[in-house]
């Protein structure tokens, strides 16, 4: 999944909006409660993002299945964990809070398909020619 560098950057750059959108716009409409729960999809919507970026990068610097792996966990869990807790502060059924760990699980997951990667590298040589 080379495509998932500039995917990462989009993502980011969506965090950005969400995050202003929240700040700005919903602030005064929502709940703490809600307001907290857009704020924390925010704040990983934006760490995820970047680990999607780091999976694209990844894919270019070693090859294998393990990157792509990876990038398709971001993915999952930016959907899942974000999009629940969004959807949520926006007036969604609270069950829909059942779904968000299931995300954070993907991501856990992706984290370690990144190291898996970079631990079983098949592409450059690193820095001792390993």
């Amino acid at each position: 999944m080379r495509s998932a560098a500039s995917l990462g950057a989009a993502v980011c750059g969506l965090g950005v909006i969400t995050g202003a959108f929240g700040a700005h716009a919903l602030e005064a409409r929502l709940t703490v409660d809600a307001l907290g729960w857009w704020e924390t999809a925010v704040q990983y919507h934006f760490v995820h993002g970047l680990g999607l970026l780091a999976a694209g990068v990844a894919s270019r610097q070693v090859g294998g299945p393990w990157p792509a792996r990876a990038a398709w966990g971001f993915l999952l869990g930016l959907l899942l964990f974000c999009g629940s807790l969004y959807a949520m502060a926006l007036g969604g059924p609270r069950a829909l809070g059942m779904i968000t760990p299931i995300g954070g699980v993907a991501w856990i997951l992706a984290w370690g398909c990144l190291a898996l990667g970079y631990t079983h590298r098949t592409g450059a040589v690193d820095e001792q020619g390993e």
